[in-house]
């Protein structure tokens, strides 16, 4: 089956009266075998309020479409053994494209959500020009060309792509890369690509995939900070994600805590990224080192300009002193924003992620004593403080999910 036709099974376009009603029963029973993994048509009839000769129909409609499939007889307590009915895999798939600063990850999930291909850290500079889109996009073409032919390009429904700032995911449009024209950036790549394309902040993307698959899966109201060369944010509030009015919620790293004259990157000054994220910590490593400090760092590097975020990660897991001192100062300085998110919020959990969650302890435990020193303790007690599970794999699993949930509707 092709992706044109799979893609007009969930499309509601031209479609309405029975048509449109039996797409929309059919989503409901996908959204079923989802959350359930595999059922009966009586449970399904019961649990969709549904008649069974109408659920019995759809679902057989659906098994020609080759989205489910019949997967046997199981013993049931009385009467005739019933048939389990659940999603097949191959069905169809889709791409999730997680663009870093200086590389890209890319997955492949496919219709039961089982990451089945992937390729990491493809080098790549993200600057906001029309060569680096470009060049975006054949690392996404390359990555199709070269999957296995079980993953048909025909069987992919849609390409998630996550990309740091603003973005605004229901329009398409990116404000703070690729932002060239009238046209959503979504709407460009897909023509480039040929596949139905849709954008996403990065910490929201990930934030979605720890919410899904990492350790926030049972929790109802959670925050996940990403943090990285910048600070984003990705906020769960009663089991959904929250966007804004404007898609543009979570610009955690934009909120002015600091009396300096630094000017961030948005143009504004005070922001918590001028004190507590990886450019600041590559900063005042820069401006230590000036100063006569010494680092592990420098032994490998002969030029300063040339130190990078993984270069100080990396050297703070061997016990560089200098590191894991600069790794204390931003944590303390994150933690005291995110004190003020949980006297907001009040989370049950509370995720970090990105780049430099990688340092594990060294930034977690100067991030909870800020907490403790900022936060109220009736707010803050019950709230868990943990390191993403998922780590680099959270970006490309949001992204491939999102893209799922909007091809699907679900």
């Amino acid at each position: 089956m092709t992706s044109r036709h799979l893609f007009a099974i969930f499309s509601d376009d031209n479609t309405s009266g029975v048509v449109y009603k039996n797409k929309s029963l059919k989503r409901l029973i996908i959204n079923q075998l989802d959350q359930v993994g595999k059922t009966t048509i009586t449970e399904l009839s019961k649990e969709l309020n549904i008649s069974v000769p109408k659920i019995t129909s759809l679902v057989n409609e659906l098994i020609e479409d080759g989205l489910i499939k019949d997967n046997g007889k199981f013993d049931s307590t009385g009467g005739r053994r019933a048939s389990v009915y659940g999603l097949v895999s191959d069905a169809c798939f889709f791409v999730g494209v997680d663009v870093k600063r200086y590389y890209v990850n890319l997955g492949l999930l496919d219709f039961k959500k089982h990451p089945v291909s992937s390729k990491d850290k493809v080098p790549f500079k993200l600057e906001n020009t029309p060569e680096t889109l470009q060049a975006l996009l054949v690392i996404i073409r390359e990555f199709i060309d070269e999957l296995n032919p079980a993953f048909a390009k025909d069987r992919i429904l849609g390409i998630g792509i996550n990309l740091s700032g603003r973005i605004n995911n229901t329009t398409g449009y990116s404000y703070s890369y690729f932002h060239f024209g009238e046209e959503p950036l979504s709407a460009i790549i897909q023509k480039e690509i040929g596949i139905q394309t849709f954008i996403e902040n990065d910490s929201r993307a990930m934030a979605y995939g720890e919410f899904c698959s990492g350790d926030a899966k049972e929790a109802r109201n959670v925050l996940f900070v990403n943090i990285d060369y910048g600070i984003g944010l990705g906020i769960l509030i009663d089991g959904k994600l929250y966007y804004g009015k404007s898609g543009f919620g979570g610009e955690f790293g934009h909120v002015p805590i600091f009396d300096n004259e630094i000017l961030c990157h948005c143009g504004k000054k005070g922001c918590l990224e001028t004190e507590g994220s990886g450019l600041a910590l590559i900063r005042k490593f820069k401006e230590k080192i000036n100063q006569g400090s010494t680092s592990s760092v420098m032994k490998k590097k002969k030029d300063l300009n040339d130190i990078t975020l993984p270069d100080i990660i990396s050297a703070a897991k061997n016990e560089d002193v200098l590191s894991i001192e600069l790794l204390a100062e931003i944590g303390e300085k994150i933690g005291k924003g995110i004190a003020m998110l949980i006297n907001i919020f009040n989370p049950e959990l509370l995720i970090l992620g990105g780049t430099l969650s990688e340092t594990g302890d060294y930034l977690r435990l100067p991030i909870r004593s800020a907490i403790n020193k900022y936060s109220l303790s009736l707010v803050n007690t019950d709230t868990q403080l943990k390191i993403s599970k998922l780590g680099e794999k959270a970006g490309v699993i949001g992204a491939c999910l999102i893209a799922r949930n909007k091809v699907l509707g679900l």
